[in-house]
């Protein structure tokens, strides 16, 4: 049974992005290098930005994870001050990053089920003029919610500060103009909603404030601007790439192309939410989050006040239905989350919740 992956990255992919592996390549195969030149210049394009306009694609092995820790330990120098605005785990993943990494940084938190706000941001800034970077998650995946990172990168380029934003849950699915929100560097991976594999996360960075890493890197492999130099240099990798997630994310790219770019994605998996939103609420399901402050990427769920409700039970039975949903992160509520993006289709959200009707009753 080919099970649905409703989670936020690793993603259902299509059958020709999974084919796309099946050959072998080796790192300095002309086709290979090809390959990265065509992804590197794709994501700005996706991005709305280019390598003549200022800015560069760095590709870095690993999770998304790697490629935030990659720009964090790299851009921010040994005297600058980070300030992380935070309001669920992936903003406080930033914070021990920045610890382990012995980075000066600053906190502003915020509740779970409420936005990062530009006014909180500019006062904090105002308040504190030794901050030098911001850094700020789009789609906390936490909960689903949207931060308003264009509101942010206003205040962040009024005050000359550098805006780092992970992106990670919501590029590709989500329209972004980099220049257009200030962004400074923005990072996702290949496994969202690109709907490509896992492998690699990358960077999106301004050129001007990429060059001022120089000499900074906190490491070696994690090092964002040697490692843009060494795919400038050669179009190669320092060190072994992962040659068939980046052979995979060229497919899922040309098929994102395809589908009509990042605006029809956007489309697809907005009704993907509406429907999952309209479906769950007829079985009685609670979402945490306030409508206007939730993207539509994935959704969180409140658990039944059944108390014959058991979600290690609830998940077992719809995944032995081939539906895979997500755990819950939430530091103050019992919910579950569910994603709605991937190769997943309405059809497909009308079945799960078919499915989570029947293992309900």
């Amino acid at each position: 049974m080919q099970k649905l992956l409703f989670t936020p990255g690793p993603l259902t992919t299509s059958k020709t992005v999974k084919e796309a592996m099946l050959e072998d390549m080796g790192s300095r195969d002309h086709a290979f290098l090809l390959a990265v030149k065509d992804i590197r210049n794709g994501l700005l394009e996706l991005a709305h930005v280019s390598k003549e306009g200022g800015y560069e694609c760095v590709i870095v092995q690993g999770s998304g994870t790697f490629g935030v820790e990659s720009v964090i330990g790299s851009v921010v120098g040994a005297t600058d001050n980070l300030l992380i605005l935070v309001n669920g785990a992936y903003g406080e993943r930033i914070v021990k990053m920045a610890k382990i990494n012995q980075i000066h940084h600053e906190v502003l938190r915020f509740e779970e089920d409420e936005i990062v706000t530009a006014a909180a941001t500019e006062k904090y800034l105002l308040e504190h003029p030794s901050i030098t970077h911001v850094a700020c998650i789009h789609s906390e995946t936490t909960t689903g919610l949207f931060n308003p990172i264009e509101a942010i990168g206003a205040v962040c380029k009024n005050h000359n500060k550098v805006f780092i934003v992970d992106a990670m849950s919501s590029f590709g699915g989500v329209e972004m103009d980099m220049q257009q929100m200030h962004i400074d560097f923005l990072v996702s991976s290949s496994n969202k909603c690109i709907e490509g594999v896992p492998g690699f996360s990358f960077a999106l960075c301004k050129r001007t404030e990429l060059e001022k890493a120089k000499g900074q890197g906190r490491g070696l492999s994690l090092d964002l601007y040697d490692q843009w130099n060494g795919l400038e240099s050669n179009g190669q990798f320092r060190f072994t790439p992962p040659t068939l997630s980046i052979m995979a994310f060229r497919q899922a790219m040309k098929e994102l192309e395809a589908e009509g770019g990042v605006k029809a994605r956007e489309a697809r998996y907005k009704t993907n939410k509406k429907l999952l939103d309209e479906g769950m609420a007829a079985l009685g399901y609670q979402q945490y989050l306030r409508p206007e402050i939730q993207g539509h990427i994935i959704t969180s769920f409140l658990y039944p006040t059944d108390k014959a409700f058991n979600f290690d039970d609830f998940y077992n039975q719809l995944n032995d239905r081939g539906f895979v949903i997500y755990p819950g992160k939430l530091s103050k509520a019992d919910a579950f989350r569910i994603g709605n993006i991937g190769q997943i289709f309405p059809d497909d959200v009308k079945a799960l919740v078919a499915a989570v009707k029947e293992v309900m009753q």
